[in-house]
């Protein structure tokens, strides 16, 4: 009954906030992201560790700011499949140094490896990405219920991603990745949280704390271009800034991967001090 609620709970926010008129919708989603702060429960609480660990002597309506860019995610994210070509594009921008690097990254037909933490909306840059006529893939963690990872899979797919199940496919996701990009796809993975519990260990404001070694392994492997990707809330916009990372060539695989991921770390690190407020990391993170 429970799972079955939840599927419900999703399906809902998909079709009715996206139905209402976009002012109310808006001013419904910061009341809750306001309460949310208010009643202060486990996520709320656990969010405020992990934003002391990147501002340590941070005010506290930092948090109450934070909740209010991760509801303004989930506002845009159950809007978006009912928005037009033109509103991806304009919905979402970056600097045109960063436009053209990214374009060229592709073009050259190597694919390119773009590896982002939870900051603002990742939905909105591959929505504007795939407008490009760019073929994008993604990896999806597997939720529970079976019913509500569906939906999120239709949900991207909706949107243009091909979308690759973390586990339970018929194939490891790193092999189909490595395939996409010699076919000259753009590979956009979230890189901030290891969910495989067996992820890279990294330094990490100051911690110790897992990160997936899945975009510096394809990066090694293929030689396709990796780039950390900075997003970040303006009033109009979800925008990003690209920060090139060169991996490390010498030395064993293991030894590679570990220094190419610390260096995909502090990129993370620099956008998320820059935008705290848009870091939606309500999970443990720190070991």
């Amino acid at each position: 009954m429970k799972d079955r609620l939840i599927e419900l709970g999703y399906a809902a926010g998909w079709r009715v906030v996206r139905a209402l008129p976009l002012p109310v919708a808006r001013r419904l989603f910061m009341v809750a992201a306001d309460r949310a702060y208010a009643q202060n429960g486990p996520g709320t609480q656990r969010l405020r560790r992990n934003l002391q660990q990147v501002v340590p002597d941070m005010p506290d309506l930092l948090v109450r700011d934070a909740l209010r860019s991760y509801a303004r995610y989930w506002l845009e994210a159950f809007r978006l499949p009912s928005q037009t070509r033109e509103q991806f594009l304009t919905g979402f921008g970056m600097s045109s140094d960063d436009y053209d690097q990214l374009k060229t990254a592709i073009t050259d037909g190597k694919g390119v490896v773009l590896a982002l933490p939870h900051l603002a909306n990742w939905d909105a840059a591959a929505a504007w990405l795939v407008s490009h006529d760019w073929r994008m893939i993604t990896v999806a963690e597997r939720l529970k219920p079976e019913a509500v990872f569906r939906q999120f899979v239709e949900y991207r797919e909706k949107l243009g991603m091909e979308v690759l199940p973390l586990t339970g496919g018929q194939r490891p996701p790193l092999d189909v990745l490595a395939e996409k990009l010699q076919q000259g796809y753009a590979v956009a993975l979230l890189g901030d949280r290891d969910l495989s519990r067996n992820g890279v260990e990294v330094s990490f404001f100051g911690g110790r704390t897992r990160m997936p070694a899945g975009p510096a392994i394809l990066a090694i492997r293929t030689g396709a271009p990796l780039f950390a990707v900075d997003l970040f809330f303006t009033p109009t916009q979800t925008r990003a800034v690209l920060r090139r990372i060169t991996p490390v060539t010498e030395g064993a695989l293991d030894v590679r991967v570990k220094a190419t991921t610390q260096l995909l770390a502090d990129a993370f690190a620099v956008g998320i001090a820059e935008h705290p407020q848009d870091w939606h990391m309500l999970q443990k993170l720190w070991l």
